[in-house]
């Protein structure tokens, strides 16, 4: 009898401690939720659009309770409707959410309720997610465009150049803004009707281009003045410098500059177990556009233009001679690992960037 009184206690503490939990497994047009108890009791199911109107009458019911969706397309608008209903929204990562990848018997019904689970219990081990706000989400939005016009250019181009290699005419080379009206006066006769219409859609591609790059530099200039310390760094220009805060959002998230760097995805995983510990790939969690634009200043510093610096110094110890290929693959994320552990320290601080910092405090060069 006493071990059933301690039972039931026990049972009341946990309804009280633990919030009723919303699980939301979002589809394109119906979403299915799934609603717990504090103590596990299923209290509601069921299937709702998945519109503004529709999600906030379901919010507005469960106001004060926790939502528990997984990221997606979807996530960013709902998450902040919940919130703005009064909902406690966590968007969970979906590498954390294994159960509902990997599980035999998936549906969008029992995906609701695993998410409602889930979240009744120790929601970090869901790794929540950080969704930007909606003013940045639009300004990153622009910088998005342009790496879709930019890789459609890119298309464009490799298929006119094989098409007149096919020819037996090699196009010149040349820049891709300019790849338009040089390669015209080289284009057969007989390909006048096939490729005319794609060198003109490079042009519009190329002027729409620009258009997107000056709006980058106003929002630099105008909302995101930070980003001027960014650009110290040879090789951040505008786009990556407003791509890396509009990303991360605020410095303040990160206690240290180096939990930027697995944030961002550019740390080896870890599997040791026993005395196995072996070397494995890069995480790439996070941001891929972020990480890809990292890598590519990085390459830039590695390059043959760029001054010198510590950060090049540093991947030129890595690469070595540059004979080895892994070796400077791995000089490259290592780089750009450091330049964004750079690039947090500089928005934090507004600091001036010294480019040799390291190499003076070591007396490699001497001090100004």
């Amino acid at each position: 009898m006493q071990h059933r009184t301690s039972q039931s206690s026990s049972s009341a503490l946990t309804s009280v401690q633990l919030p009723t939990t919303v699980g939301l497994d979002l589809s394109d047009r119906t979403s299915h939720f799934h609603v717990l108890r504090g103590d596990g009791v299923k209290l509601d199911a069921g299937k709702v659009a998945t519109e503004r109107a529709a999600l906030a009458l379901l919010f507005d019911s469960w106001a004060g309770c926790r939502l528990v969706l997984e990221a997606g397309g979807h996530s960013p608008w709902v998450s902040r409707l919940a919130t703005r209903c009064g909902m406690e929204s966590v968007v969970a990562n979906p590498r954390r959410v294994q159960l509902i990848s990997k599980s035999d018997r998936k549906t969008d019904r029992t995906d609701a309720e695993l998410l409602a689970r889930l979240g009744r219990s120790d929601v970090t081990l869901l790794a929540p997610i950080t969704h930007r706000s909606e003013q940045a989400q639009a300004h990153l939005a622009v910088q998005r465009s342009r790496n879709v016009a930019v890789s459609s250019r890119t298309l464009l181009i490799n298929h006119v150049r094989g098409v007149m290699k096919s020819f037996g005419v090699r196009a010149p080379s040349c820049s891709p803004e300019c790849f338009h009206t040089r390669v015209a006066a080289h284009v057969p006769e007989a390909l006048a009707m096939a490729l005319t219409p794609i060198l003109k859609l490079i042009g519009r591609l190329n002027t729409e281009i620009r258009v997107f790059e000056r709006e980058m530099e106003r929002l630099c200039r105008e909302a995101y003045p930070e980003t001027a310390a960014l650009q110290q760094v040879p090789g951040v220009g505008s786009i990556v410098s407003l791509t890396f805060i509009l990303t991360l959002g605020s410095h303040e998230r990160f206690a240290s500059g180096r939990d930027v760097g697995p944030y961002t995805g550019l740390v080896p995983r870890k599997q040791s177990s026993g005395d196995s510990d072996p070397q494995l790939h890069i995480t790439k969690a996070g941001d891929r556009e972020l990480r890809r634009l990292l890598v590519l200043a990085a390459n830039y510093i590695l390059g043959r233009f760029c001054p010198d610096c510590d950060l090049r110094r540093f991947g030129t110890r890595i690469a070595g001679d540059g004979s080895d290929k892994k070796a400077k693959k791995r000089a490259r994320v290592a780089v750009a690992r450091k330049l964004a552990v750079l690039l947090h320290h500089l928005w934090r601080t507004g600091a001036t960037y010294d480019p040799l910092y390291q190499a003076k405090r070591r007396g490699e060069v001497p001090a100004a």
